[in-house]
């Protein structure tokens, strides 16, 4: 059995925050937005209240990493975790400003209404309310006199007990009395070592625990210029999703507009592609990976320590050098040719929509073998073909879906030992082999997800080769996924259902074809047998019921665009399960045919 490697201790709120506001803990993503809402904030104070426990808080003493100001962290708690909870009391209590996801600064104030003893966000009501403290600030400040707070409220509310308001108010301002857990990691620990006890207390998932440590780690660092460029990847992620909030993180951060990395995300305030929005995860992945060879984000945490991977030493040369080469990926991530490129590679193999992005994973490899092919000057069409097919390839298969960090080691440590292209025409020939297209895939068809890479890889296909809708003349696949079409059962639902069908049996994905609204609501729930009479009649110069195609030669293209049997215009109305079965295999076909089309 080890020996403990950690201390528990009970301080009192008020103690925690006094260190907070001395330095004695540092927080080492101070920088990063405030994410938790008013609420939170307000049900933080009430479980203070009422007595509840706000779990621990935990740090780490680490004489390696460097503070805001530049001086070692020796001898001072690095704040691994709980952060959040600690800048929601210093904004509440102490009145301290933070920065919101909107990379504005504002002050959250939480009221408090001492006769039902509750706690509530402040509010223009509230604001006119004189039943409400309008700010707990005003019982927090260190000049505050609680008896003169009581006169006030009195004097306001007449009719209320002075002595039961005065109690209450002693019992609010006693919140900073209460304890809360501090768990020390001992400070001879490595690096790697804090990062899995880090992973293990947060249960939210390997990847993002690995991903918010590593930020961390980024953040601190001032010395090879990490802080600078933990804002650089924050502030690209939120302009990536809303651009108008351009202005004010260059009002609110003058001092980052100044720097390298502004100029090089100026672009994105005047875009509005939502195809790939990058988290600060993905910006990780994508930059650690092509510049260093290496998938695992734990990796990532230990070179910018300095660890040596062979003599299990931390040397500063190699945290230097390791801050420069991410600093490298991050702004080859950045760049807009590049950007740019990869978006347009996605689309042209039919992913036009972010509805048809289903695995980010996926979008994160095919970047890193955009850039990669890019330094190693694989000549544009030959790379852009690799990367349609190897993204293609990965939402068939499933290849980062599992253990991603895994998969992105692997095939980066292969693609350095046999080459890019070698590597990548290897894989996707091994794994998309004729028995994949014939006999794999068919059965990977047999669900009833509608959000399965399957039918998501189906549609692309179907925008990459310009298929019309069902039963539409001139509108395309395409022009329904980009304006709301409809998924239309072949055998309709209702029909399906007053038949005893189960949802998992008439949603199946073979049952579906991309229509237009009109004509999924002119079929309604009538049987197949009848509304595809009713469509042989209208080639025959019958009443336009379905669309607009007369001509049963067109009406055959259409049908084998949209994977649907032949037979089915000759009267033969089949089995509902043999129907699944033959469109199963001529939807893997059709992909097959997209696939091939992709070189």
């Amino acid at each position: 059995m080890a020996t403990q490697r950690y201390s528990v201790t009970p301080h009192p709120i008020d103690t925690l925050l006094t260190w907070v506001k001395s330095g004695e803990i540092a927080i080492p993503e101070i920088q990063r937005p405030f994410v938790w809402d008013s609420t939170k904030v307000r049900n933080l104070l009430d479980s203070l209240y009422q007595g509840y426990p706000i779990g621990y808080l935990i740090a780490w003493r680490n004489p390696t990493v460097k503070l805001k100001d530049g001086t070692p962290s020796a001898g001072k708690r690095i704040l691994i975790d709980g952060q959040q909870r600690v800048t929601a009391l210093m904004a509440a209590l102490l009145g301290r400003e933070v920065l919101t996801k909107d990379y504005e600064t504002v002050r959250i104030r939480i009221a408090f209404h001492p006769l039902e003893e509750r706690f509530e966000v402040h509010n223009p009501a509230i604001a006119k309310d004189k039943a409400w403290i309008d700010d707990v600030t005003k019982i927090f400040d260190p000049d505050a006199d609680l008896i003169e707070l009581t006169e006030q409220y009195v004097e306001r509310n007449e009719g209320v007990d002075r002595k039961s308001i005065g109690k209450v108010l002693q019992n609010v301002g006693k919140l900073v009395n209460n304890h809360v857990g501090l768990i020390e990691l001992a400070e001879d620990l490595d690096i790697e070592t804090v990062t899995e006890i880090f992973i293990r207390v947060n249960s939210a998932g390997t990847e993002l625990s690995q991903a918010d440590f590593a930020m961390s780690k980024i953040a601190v660092n001032e010395t090879f210029g990490g802080n600078v460029l933990r804002k650089a990847i924050d502030y690209f992620c939120h302009l990536a999703v809303a651009p108008e909030f351009y202005p004010n993180i260059e009002k609110g951060d003058p001092t980052f507009a100044t720097s390298e990395f502004w100029p090089r995300m100026k672009w994105l305030k005047d875009v509005n592609d939502d195809l790939y929005d990058p988290t600060y995860t993905d910006m990780l992945r994508v930059a650690f990976t092509s510049e260093f060879g290496r998938g695992k984000l734990q990796d990532l945490v230990a070179l910018l320590s300095g660890r040596n991977f062979e003599t299990r030493e931390y040397e500063e040369v190699i945290a230097e050098a390791s801050f420069a080469k991410l600093k490298d990926g991050i702004i080859s991530f950045m760049n807009k040719t590049h950007f740019d490129r990869l978006i347009m590679i996605l689309r042209s193999a039919g992913f036009i929509t972010s509805n048809l992005i289903r695995s980010q994973n996926a979008v994160n490899f095919a970047y890193i073998l955009y850039l990669r092919g890019r330094a190693e000057e694989v000549p544009a069409a030959d790379l852009e073909r690799m990367v349609r097919q190897w993204y293609a390839m990965s939402i068939l298969t499933g290849r980062y879906s599992g253990s991603p960090e895994t998969a992105f080691d692997v095939d980066i440590r292969q693609i350095d030992a046999q080459g890019l292209q070698s590597y990548a025409e290897a894989v996707i020939t091994n794994e998309l082999s004729d028995t994949f297209w014939t006999g794999m895939l068919p059965q990977l068809m047999d669900t009833s997800s509608a959000q399965s890479p399957y039918f998501i890889a189906y549609q692309a296909a179907q925008v990459r080769l310009g298929d019309k809708g069902f039963l539409s003349t001139d509108i395309t696949v395409r022009d329904l996924l980009l304006n709301r079409g409809d998924k239309h059962h072949v055998f309709p639902r209702n029909y399906l259902k007053k038949q005893g069908l189960s949802r998992g049996r008439y949603n199946q994905i073979a049952n579906f074809v991309i229509a237009q609204s009109e004509i999924n609501i002119a079929i309604g729930d009538k049987a197949p047998a009848i509304y595809f009479a009713e469509i042989a009649e209208q080639m025959n110069g019958g009443p336009k019921r379905y669309g607009g195609i007369e001509d049963l030669d067109r009406l055959r293209e259409n049908f084998t665009q949209n994977c649907l049997p032949a037979s089915l215009l000759d009267g033969e109305m089949r089995d509902y399960d043999d129907f699944l079965a033959e469109r199963r295999r001529l939807m893997a076909l059709r992909i097959k045919e997209w696939f091939e089309v992709l070189s």
